[in-house]
């Protein structure tokens, strides 16, 4: 983490807004890219980013360090996604570009997009989750471990699970 960073995530635990809303500037990017990828959703994943931006607010102050703020951020979103998706009567919602007509949803997103989409949708939450976290979000293995609160083990098992799946899933796609 740059000094910069630090200097932001410090004055936000000691009460700072400004810096708090620097914060959610720096990371609201991530925060809504892993919550749509683990929720298919946009409005979903833009009411769990903000509601994770809200129970950041009024706990950072318990943030044990500061170089921790993005980790602590990603659990909170994880968290947050996770019980979203416990409470689902669906496995996964018909993504909103499938209720546009077929040509809008065309124009919208390339054919390899949507197939990705597709593929991710039939992934566990367990294995959308690592596999959004390593291979999109750029977190190293022991992060994920420490972020989950799962053995390093576990983490690596789920993540070639993950890759595994969806390449099948690509490929039924395909063909």
């Amino acid at each position: 983490m740059d000094e910069e960073l630090r200097r932001f995530v410090h004055a936000a635990r000691t009460g700072s807004k400004e810096a708090f809303a620097e914060l959610v500037r720096r990371f609201k990017g991530n925060v809504y890219r892993h919550a749509y990828g683990m929720l298919g959703s946009r409005s979903e994943a833009e009411d769990a980013a903000q509601e994770a931006f809200i129970k950041a607010y009024y706990s950072i102050s318990r943030l044990d360090a500061d170089f921790a703020f993005s980790s602590w951020m990603m659990r909170i979103v994880t968290n947050i996604c996770l019980d979203r998706l416990k409470k689902r009567t669906d496995e996964w919602p018909v993504a909103e570009e499938s209720r546009l007509s077929a040509a809008a949803a065309r124009d919208e997103m390339s054919d390899t997009r949507m197939a990705i989409q597709e593929a991710m949708r039939q992934l566990s939450p367990e294995h959308r989750q690592v596999l959004l976290l390593h291979d999109m979000q750029g977190y190293r293995y022991e992060e994920i471990s420490e972020l989950l609160d799962i053995p390093l083990g576990t983490v690596k098992s789920r993540l070639n699970a993950a890759r595994l799946a969806l390449r099948k899933e690509w490929k039924k796609g395909e063909a």
